[in-house]
């Protein structure tokens, strides 16, 4: 029984690092200046994850093309950069996404933005071809600017936010 355990666990650390679709929980209860429909609600969770997971493939692969898709304005710009400076250092990053608590701050009159504030339980691991050179797991909070266009939200801002 131990074995299985252990294998299952595995598997699910695998699929974490992998691909796997990070788990997104949104609140919001408190969201001002107006409510959040549930077919909005629900699209911003499923386009909020699937950024998370074109960031991991964008950093793990060092492809910038991952993120068109996602994210446009600042957040894509910074995250090219990002994407660029790993690769003339040779280096790769590697996400393992362990969950996001979300909470809507913000939804405009017009329904075209969304302001969020993200608790987002990561490991990041930094690598050298297919050798780990650092590991760190934390829980990091992000101020998230998401914008509605072409049938989907997209993150135009994903700003860390610094410890307190």
């Amino acid at each position: 029984m131990m074995r299985f355990m252990f294998l299952v666990a595995s598997l699910l650390l695998c699929a974490a690092a992998f691909g796997a679709e990070p788990v997104v929980q949104l609140n919001s209860a408190t969201v001002a200046p107006r409510e959040i429909e549930d077919n909005t609600e629900k699209a911003v969770v499923r386009d909020y994850t699937r950024a998370w997971q074109s960031l991991a493939i964008a950093l793990s692969e060092n492809n910038s093309a991952a993120l068109a898709n996602d994210f446009v304005g600042q957040a894509q710009d910074e995250l090219q950069q990002r994407v660029s400076a790993q690769q003339k250092s040779g280096l790769h990053t590697r996400y393992i996404d362990h969950g996001h608590n979300v909470q809507a701050v913000f939804y405009s009159q017009d329904g075209s933005a969304m302001q969020l504030r993200d608790t987002a339980r990561l490991e990041v691991q930094m690598l050298d071809g297919d050798k780990v050179i650092h590991s760190d797991q934390f829980t990091q909070n992000y101020l998230v600017v998401m914008t509605a266009g072409d049938a989907r939200w997209k993150v135009r801002v994903l700003q860390a936010l610094p410890a307190k």
